[in-house]
């Protein structure tokens, strides 16, 4: 492990080149960047459940909800991630705030639901392939697509970022050729259909059970899945450490990103819910594919396909992206390995990258052999960890500003700061605690807490065993990130 004395000679010796990430990505890379973390299967084939569970609706309140829950936390996140524009910064954010032992447990809940997350795209990117290559076994797709990945990310940063920007560049398309061609046969105007389909309004909003036929317990409960949907936004902040100019750059990021999601989330849901009866939605295949069929797209379960193969590995390479980031940052913590601070003449964090796709395999493995044990305990965690980390941000936000103002710091010179403090916060807080606690309610999800609550304690008990109340003495960072 590091010694609390930071850098070694050897370090400080090498050229600043070679030791630092760079900063190659715009403001374009990071909106893509984020839109690529969130932009998954959970819109593509979960959103028609979602309709069916809450009604149309119901499904477009939940959808409205989980919108602002991130734009409160984007909030937040933006003058924290200005402050300390910093790799792999969500846990520095908690470690500079709320102590070194909560960063520790946040750095390491984040991790692990990335590395989670590249098992479970690998797969399910290597099942759809089948639909076109049935005689080949997924395992051999689900090695390609890492090999894919760990090339684009082991390259350098700005390619990481150009090639996330084109892969979420076709998610998007398709979301907006949707909500375009849907919107249209609302008003009864399909003109690449055989069909000729009567306008239908928003006549299925109103279903034989009333406007919300799960009332508002199905909303709640919905919520909490669109919550996990959103999850990925955050990644504006993990790559603050490589974006050219983060004062200016990240807050439009944030506003971007948040934006879009808003326009494409609950666009899309408002068009599917229209146009598709709610309580078949999505039960036997995308929505998206019934709502293209609907509106006369040839090859529609096709061009879907590989949509969604796409969405996938694009979630999948901001991940690997996110937990090489994430290790990296620890080591020159003083919390992981050194070894994951060495780089490559192109700034990758070349032994945080391989070591990270290492386990996402290893956790792709143990979904096969090990479903019912060690996989459920994974994924639990995971799913915990998509809240938690939110938590962390809006806390973080709400202590960093509280002890700004008490060390005399003038507000207004803040380059971005959050509005209507303490409100944004504690408003934020308050939701995403609700929704951890609604998860005890739900049996499909209450693992999430079994596991994810041990899990946090643990943390904070190692951290407490190896490191002692005060963890290690500050690093390069206090140095290189601007305060206030």
């Amino acid at each position: 492990m590091v010694s609390p004395s930071g850098p070694s000679a050897d370090q400080s010796s090498m050229p600043a080149p070679e030791r630092r990430l760079r900063r190659a990505m715009s403001a374009r890379h990071l909106v893509m960047i984020a839109l690529g973390g969130v932009i998954g299967s959970g819109l593509f084939l979960s959103s028609g459940y979602t309709i069916h569970q809450a009604g149309p609706l119901g499904a477009v309140l939940a959808y409205l909800l989980g919108a602002f829950v991130v734009w409160l936390v984007m909030l937040c996140l933006g003058e924290l991630a200005v402050v300390w524009p910093v790799s792999g910064s969500i846990h520095i954010y908690a470690a500079r705030t709320m102590g070194p032992a909560t960063g520790f447990a946040t750095a390491w809940l984040y991790w692990l639901c990335w590395v989670v997350a590249l098992g479970s795209e690998f797969t399910a990117s290597g099942i759809l392939m089948q639909r076109w290559f049935p005689n080949v076994e997924v395992w051999v797709w689900c090695v390609v697509f890492a090999a894919v990945l760990f090339t684009l990310n082991a390259i350098s940063a700005r390619v990481f970022g150009e090639t996330e920007f084109w892969f979420a560049l076709i998610k998007v398309v398709a979301i907006l050729g949707l909500i375009v061609l849907g919107t249209m046969a609302i008003f009864g105007f399909t003109p690449l259909s055989t069909t000729h389909h009567e306008a239908v309004g928003l006549s299925n909003f109103v279903t034989p059970d009333g406007l919300l036929p799960a009332g508002l317990g199905g909303v709640l409960i919905t919520s909490l899945a669109v919550f996990y949907a959103f999850s990925g936004a955050e990644l504006v902040g993990v790559a603050a450490g490589e974006t050219k100019d983060p004062a200016r750059n990240i807050p439009r990021a944030l506003r971007s990103t948040v934006l879009r999601l808003l326009v494409l989330f609950v666009g899309s849901i408002v068009v599917i819910a229209a146009l598709l009866p709610y309580e078949k939605a999505g039960l036997s295949s995308s929505p998206f594919v019934d709502v293209f069929e609907y509106v006369g797209v040839p090859y529609a379960a096709d061009i879907m396909n590989f949509v969604v193969i796409t969405a996938l590995l694009s979630v999948g390479n901001s991940g690997l992206y996110s937990c090489a980031r994430m290790l990296f940052s620890l080591s020159e913590e003083g919390y992981a390995p050194r070894v994951f601070t060495k780089l490559t003449r192109r700034g990758i964090p070349m032994v945080a990258l391989l070591v990270s796709l290492a386990i996402g395999l290893v956790s792709l493995i143990s979904s096969v052999i090990a479903a019912e044990t060690v996989y459920l305990v994974l994924v639990s965690i995971a799913g915990f960890a998509a809240v938690a980390v939110w938590m962390a941000i809006v806390a973080a936000q709400y202590f960093h500003r509280r002890a700004f103002v008490r060390e005399g710091g003038d507000v207004s010179t803040l380059a971005f700061r959050t509005p209507l403090y303490p409100l944004v916060p504690i408003l934020a807080f308050v939701l995403l605690t609700a929704s951890i606690v609604a998860i005890a309610f739900d049996p499909n999800q209450v693992a999430a807490l079994y596991y994810g609550i041990p899990f946090v304690g643990l943390c904070y008990l190692f951290f407490w065993w190896r490191y002692g109340r005060r963890g290690v003495a500050p690093s390069r960072r206090d140095e290189e990130a601007p305060v206030g």
